[in-house]
């Protein structure tokens, strides 16, 4: 039922430009989309994936591979966000600013119609980025097909996309930056280092976050991972190499670094 319905959200436009991330949610949208087309669906598809001191590598790699892996037709472009110090400041509403350079830039390469990966979970969140997306007019094939995170995640499976299907979220590299201290590169180099890392002594799809605080670095881990003293240790070790202070290792909290007031 969600599959028909995202299919027929997606014939509705004969034009579209598919937002690609590199996490599960746009990677599997490009996929579905970019299938039906081939199977006779019709129209143009085209794949725009950013690249940014705050996307993860692994992430562009990952784009990169199952583009060429499916055929996609793939722009890779910068985003732009750095030139912007409202974007740099960190606000709380930093995401707006970042979705708003990426949309400027997304419309500057093509006419068609943007697409973004953002399902019925995510409207549950505080994510002024939405409110970007709608002054670009910005569609949402999931919301609009009544699809949560669970259900994209099941079509990815169908669709054979293996790993991509168990991706734990991972919002961008800047997400991990306490409101208000200014967003630098080498914080971000620093914070996909620790969590890939991290993630070589995890279970496959745990969560892990390596956050820049006021305080220091703050390290969370997901509910069930095991190994806690292993991660603790590691994180120390990799703070004190690169002359940071670990301010401690907790449980993960979403959405942790938004400091209001």
């Amino acid at each position: 039922m969600s599959e028909a319905a995202l299919a027929a959200r997606l014939a509705r436009h004969a034009h579209l430009a598919i937002a690609v991330s590199g996490g599960v949610d746009s990677m599997t949208l490009a996929a579905f989309a970019h299938r039906l087309r081939t199977d006779g669906a019709g129209g143009s598809l085209e794949m725009i994936h950013a690249v940014s001191p705050a996307v993860p590598p692994a992430a562009t790699e990952r784009v990169r591979v199952r583009a060429s892996l499916e055929g996609w037709a793939l722009t890779v472009t910068g985003t732009g966000e750095f030139s912007d110090p409202r974007y740099r400041d960190n606000p709380v509403d930093r995401c707006y600013f970042c979705k708003t350079n990426l949309y400027d830039r997304i419309r500057a390469i093509t006419p068609a119609a943007i697409a973004s990966g953002a399902n019925l979970d995510d409207l549950g969140d505080y994510r002024p980025g939405l409110l970007a997306a709608s002054e670009h007019e910005v569609v949402h094939p999931y919301v609009e097909a009544g699809m949560d995170k669970s259900a994209v995640r099941a079509l990815a499976r169908r669709l054979g996309l293996g790993e991509v299907a168990e991706l734990p979220a991972q919002p961008c590299l800047a997400s991990r930056v306490e409101t208000g201290i200014a967003i630098d590169p080498d914080d971000l180099v620093f914070i996909d280092l620790v969590e890939t890392r991290l993630a070589a002594l995890a279970p496959a799809g745990a969560v892990l976050r390596c956050r820049v605080t006021h305080g220091g670095i703050a390290i969370e881990i997901g509910e069930g991972i095991g190994n806690e003293d292993a991660l603790a240790a590691l994180a120390g070790s990799l703070c004190r190499d690169h002359g940071r202070r670990l301010a401690g290792v907790g449980p993960y909290r979403r959405g942790a670094m938004f400091v209001h007031g």
